[in-house]
């Protein structure tokens, strides 16, 4: 594999960790504007199915839905609307830096919890960094951090619900992603259609007050959160996943900008300490996963040696 497309996955990675933090902060402005979440997510996972649809159908035809594990589609386009709902419910009561950072425990879970139900090794280090990636996140929520519970338990919830996405994500690897996040939008889509009704009213009362730019943030919810995800689709398509994991941890980095540049809000020192600690515990964590892959150690060292 040559450097430059290992350097074209990691762009691409980083370009979809700020499209994903755009749509985090678009949603939690909707809802400062009392933007009720079930229309929010009726208008998120739509706006997700008309774009896959308009970029595969040319390409696939009526092929992209096609998938050899119906039930695994379902069951994980429910984690990605759950995941949806606790991460804006997490959003809506704390800052945007804070709440990224807590449900980016998600990949420690997923490293603690594969071997179960993946059948991976299970190694001790995946353990020791859940534990130091926890304490990390003990320490962003420490009382007098001035951090709502109810949106620190939001948060929790949200990391959860991602590991067992990204699970069920592993299970699916033998169909095409594009078709898996079509049937995400799809399976959210729905969701939203039976939820919405619940806040009908109050959603449209809402909305005809809305302004133009009040609208645009609805189309970013969609917009940049599909963008968001096939960004990374590319980029996994440019280098092994396990290579790139560290970097998705810029995504908080990313948050944090959005959060000083839209509502002044950063975080304190202690707050950065235990934001350090989480992405370090995911990275070194990632980085003794390369030493036991041979592919990525000898790739990793390719890309030393030529520089």
């Amino acid at each position: 594999m040559k450097n430059y497309k290992v350097l074209t996955g990691i762009v691409l990675l980083v370009l979809s960790t700020w499209a994903l933090s755009t749509q985090e902060a678009s949603g939690k402005w909707l809802m400062q504007f009392s933007m009720p979440l079930f229309v929010l997510l009726f208008f998120r996972f739509g706006q997700q199915v008309l774009l896959v649809l308009a970029i595969t159908l040319p390409e696939k035809g009526l092929s992209v839905f096609r998938s050899k594990n119906y039930p695994m589609q379902i069951i994980r386009g429910s984690t990605s609307l759950f995941a949806m709902l606790a991460v804006f419910m997490a959003l809506s009561y704390l800052p945007q830096a804070e709440a990224t950072a807590i449900y980016f425990l998600a990949p420690l879970l997923v490293l603690c919890i594969a071997p179960w139900f993946l059948g991976e090794p299970s190694r001790w280090h995946r353990w020791v960094a859940a534990i130091v990636g926890f304490l990390g996140v003990m320490i962003i929520v420490r009382p007098g951090a001035g951090l709502h519970p109810i949106g620190v338990g939001y948060g929790l919830l949200a990391a959860i619900i991602i590991a067992t996405q990204y699970l069920c994500t592993r299970k699916l690897a033998a169909d095409d992603s594009k078709t898996t996040l079509l049937w995400s939008g799809i399976v959210g889509f729905v969701g939203g259609i039976i939820l919405a009704p619940f806040q009908l009213s109050e959603g449209i009362a809402v909305m005809r007050e809305f302004e133009l730019w009040q609208w645009l943030l609805v189309i970013n919810t969609g917009v940049f959160g599909t963008l968001g995800h096939l960004l990374q689709i590319k980029a996994y398509q440019q280098a092994p996943a396990s290579l790139l994991a560290p970097f998705s941890y810029l995504q908080i980095i990313a948050a944090a900008a959005l959060g000083l540049a839209i509502w002044g809000q950063f975080p304190d020192l202690l707050g950065w300490l235990g934001i350090f600690i989480v992405c370090a515990s995911g990275v070194v964590a990632t980085i003794i996963e390369w030493r036991n892959n041979q592919e990525i150690k000898q790739l990793v060292e390719k890309m030393i040696d030529t520089k």
